[in-house]
């Protein structure tokens, strides 16, 4: 399957089950929402004191599943991962990287700066998914 297929896919969709892997090897499987830009990655936002987090970190992997509503139209992308900064301040460029996440997937906030609180509040990072590899079942 062809990269740029999947990402169109993932973008139309923006809803993915996100998967990491944990130390023992096993899967860690969680329901994300994702943002797929125009540059070819995989965006998502997450909070440092959750497993997936701590799993990018030993192991910058990750892969997300993206299914139509009916279920039988689907794709994976798969690559390594980079994190962001840690959101620290309100105004620095982690802060302001998840800003334009919001805006992409749900358009103006009705108070941005307890959005971008919250967000050095939760300690928050995204994840981004340089994808290297796709497959699945799409149409056409």
């Amino acid at each position: 399957m062809e990269l740029d297929a999947a990402l169109a896919f993932a973008h139309d969709r923006g809803k993915a089950v996100f998967v990491t892997q944990r130390k023992d090897g096993r899967p860690h499987l969680s329901n994300v929402v994702i943002w797929v830009p125009g540059d070819g990655t995989v965006r998502v936002s997450i909070a440092t004191d959750r497993v997936k987090f701590r799993n990018l970190k030993r192991e910058p992997w990750a892969a997300v599943h993206v299914a139509s509503d009916d279920f039988w139209t689907w794709t994976v992308i798969e690559g390594p991962v980079e994190l962001s900064a840690v959101a620290a301040a309100p105004d620095d460029e982690a802060g302001e990287e998840l800003v334009r996440y919001y805006r992409a997937l749900s358009g103006e906030h009705s108070d941005w700066d307890d959005y971008r609180a919250a967000m050095v509040r939760e300690h928050r990072v995204v994840a981004r998914i340089h994808p290297s590899h796709a497959y699945g079942v799409l149409p056409g």
